[in-house]
């Protein structure tokens, strides 16, 4: 029988990974990996992998660089013990000329000798700190996936990869708004603080109740919306580039990696890492 959710909450982020690469595991990963880095990711051929890097480069806070992988090499040792790109993301999504194609749990017939992968830091990295601080996460309270919007901010274009910014929202009570951003704000490798507080109309967003990743989350009482950085955002300029074919996670299922939530420089060394 597969894990469900809760159980999987107790487990260490390799033996998490296990259960993800075996396929039994297969939904969001917000409140698992407790006090560590969770990472967006992307996968591409390395032609235009410089590119992206520097367009993650010119957009630090939705596309904070936690890895790269060599090229070719889906083993991603500085993130992680043995953590296989391709099979240790819960869902990925797979764009062709820019379009979603398909969603799939395992690329690896779809890996060739001349990609590359990039980790980027996650929001759900900082969300157990909220809930330490006892700040109700909603998504987690209800098992579902945070809400994300494309907003009218630009990102600073690299090459062919440009677009708005996406933002994941959480709704936070009135009274505790600027504790919330004092505590993100300690995890610049996770979107760090919030880019906006109220009014969704201001960053372009029409209707919270529509989401354009993830699921939608009541508007509650004395609460306000909270916008983060999204590390979605690459997905957008991905579509725009139109590349012949870019792996993606799925928006809310995120490869756990080892690296700790509060750590400096994000790269582990493993003496027996591949």
């Amino acid at each position: 029988m597969a894990p469900d959710y809760q159980s999987l909450k107790s487990k260490t982020t390799d033996a998490l990974r296990q259960v993800i690469r075996h396929g039994d595991y297969s939904r969001h990963t917000a409140g698992l990996g407790d006090g560590m880095l969770q990472a967006n990711v992307v996968i591409m051929p390395a032609i235009q992998a410089l590119d992206f890097m520097r367009f993650c480069q010119r957009n630090p806070k939705p596309c904070p660089l936690i890895a790269v992988s060599d090229t070719g090499n889906p083993i991603m040792s500085t993130a992680g013990k043995d953590i296989d790109i391709r099979t240790d993301v819960p869902a990925y999504y797979i764009y062709r000329g820019g379009l979603l194609s398909e969603e799939v749990t395992d690329v690896s017939d779809l890996w060739t000798d001349d990609m590359v992968a990039f980790a980027l830091g996650c929001s759900f990295t900082f969300e157990h700190a909220l809930l330490a601080a006892g700040i109700d996460v909603w998504h987690i309270t209800n098992n579902t996936t945070v809400p994300m919007y494309k907003t009218a901010i630009p990102t600073v274009p690299a090459g062919p990869f440009s677009g708005s910014l996406v933002v994941s929202m959480r709704m936070i009570p009135k009274d505790r708004v600027e504790e919330a951003k004092a505590i993100t704000r300690k995890f610049p490798l996770a979107h760090g603080a919030p880019v906006h507080v109220g009014d969704p109309a201001e960053i372009g967003i029409s209707d919270l109740s529509k989401p354009d990743w993830g699921d939608p989350a009541p508007e509650l009482d004395n609460h306000v919306p909270v916008f983060w950085a999204c590390g979605v955002t690459p997905q957008a300029s991905i579509q725009n580039a139109k590349l012949p074919i870019c792996i993606t996670h799925k928006p809310g299922h995120m490869l756990v990696t080892d690296i700790p939530n509060d750590a400096e420089v994000p790269i582990i060394n493993l003496p027996n890492s591949k």
